[in-house]
């Protein structure tokens, strides 16, 4: 089997050195905006709700321009370089709203930066090898993920609780990251078409996005329901009562099992049915659910992250494959921005409603109501594979 581009590996050391900042940095604030700045749960599902939405619709229009120029770098380049600009922004935060604008411009780096670079992934990728080029990628992003929480977890117990210094500590791979950017990645020579003289997120081009690919978003979008944002982890383990400074634990466990599945799954979807594997995956979060909705100790929710890691690994990476696979090559950056605002959309309102029920009802229902939309985005699954049997037999 060939090897992958290089410029695959280069996307995923980006983005390890990215996510080991951003997750020193995430794996500690909602305890930082609970415990310090006095937040309630709502008010934490509202801020990350708010910023993934952020980043979600930023896609939209970032994958679009990536498609019209023909050029994903410069997008990536000022996603990434935006999003460690933003960093200091943490330590320096003294109130809810300060936290909540530091998050609120950092998503919109992410979103600059998601569309062009998975459509650029695409490019550089043949087409038999885009699940094992998706997973490899999630895989080493999800290192920078475990490894952010452990090092947090280090200094956190070093210096006591310090919290806006583990912060501080962040800046510097962010750093790294923009600048593995600018010296280690490269992309193919592109130009743009000489009569595509407006933008291509029109109706004219929506109407080229073909059914199946609606079909992924619609069911991305009933999946994210059910995963609302993994703060709700830490707040969890902190409800049954784990020491500040241990809960970034949650996050290792979480992404060691995330990082661990990611690559094999990717690897694995390329032979064989993304149907079943979808399936799989979501029954290992409706698994989670239960177990972090019936948690009594910190040693459940840690299965019940381990879980939830797994189900991460099974999905993420074949969704984006699946997006990449039924849309055309001109096209994949406003794809893959339209498929990211349906999902962010989706976390928005899952963050709220995780939120608000935490706050109003208790931890265990949030998590009971994540298992309902799964079994719900299970049931939309196996609906849709009869339909599709159901056209294959008409077919024939």
């Amino acid at each position: 089997m060939r090897a992958l581009p290089k410029g695959v590996i280069a996307l995923g050391l980006v983005s390890l050195f990215m996510d080991l900042s951003s997750e020193m940095i995430h794996s500690l604030l909602p305890v930082f905006l609970v415990t310090v700045l006095g937040a309630t749960a709502l008010s934490v599902g509202l801020i990350e709700g708010i910023a993934e939405a952020t980043a979600s619709i930023t896609k939209v229009f970032s994958g679009v321009i990536s498609d019209w120029t023909g050029r994903r770098k410069p997008l990536v380049l000022l996603g990434y370089g935006l999003a460690a600009i933003t960093k200091p922004l943490f330590p320096l935060a003294t109130g809810i709203g300060a936290v909540l604008t530091a998050r609120f411009i950092d998503r919109i780096g992410k979103g600059i930066r998601g569309a062009p670079r998975d459509a650029l992934i695409a490019d550089i990728t043949p087409a038999a090898m885009r699940g094992t080029a998706y997973g490899l990628r999630q895989s080493m992003d999800t290192v920078g993920a475990f490894a952010g929480p452990l090092l947090a977890m280090i200094l956190m117990a070093a210096t006591h609780d310090n919290f806006r210094l583990v912060f501080w500590v962040a800046v510097i791979p962010a750093l790294v990251c923009v600048l593995l950017i600018i010296f280690g990645v490269e992309e193919p020579e592109r130009t743009r078409p000489a009569a595509q003289a407006r933008l291509p997120l029109s109706r004219d081009s929506l109407r080229r996005l073909p059914g199946r690919f609606w079909r992924v978003v619609a069911f991305a979008g009933i999946l994210t329901l059910a995963r609302f944002s993994e703060a709700f982890l830490l707040l969890r383990a902190e409800n049954v009562g784990l020491a500040v400074t241990w809960v970034p634990m949650i996050l290792i466990v979480m992404n060691v099992m995330y990082a661990a599945s990611a690559y094999p799954f990717g690897k694995l979807s390329d032979t064989s049915s993304r149907r079943k594997l979808l399936a799989w995956g979501i029954l290992l979060l409706i698994t989670a659910d239960l177990i972090l909705a019936l948690a009594g100790n910190y040693w459940l929710v840690g299965l019940g992250a381990a879980v939830w890691g797994l189900h991460m690994g099974a999905t993420q990476g074949l969704l984006a494959a699946l997006v990449a696979d039924t849309v055309p090559a001109d096209l994949r950056g406003t794809a893959f921005g339209v498929f990211n605002l349906a999902s962010g959309i989706a976390l928005l309102a899952a963050s709220i409603v995780a939120g608000g029920l935490w706050t109003m009802i208790g931890p265990a229902m949030t998590f009971y109501a994540g298992a309902t939309f799964s079994a719900a985005a299970l049931l939309a699954l196996f609906i849709d594979g009869n339909r599709h049997a159901r056209s294959s037999d008409a077919a024939a």
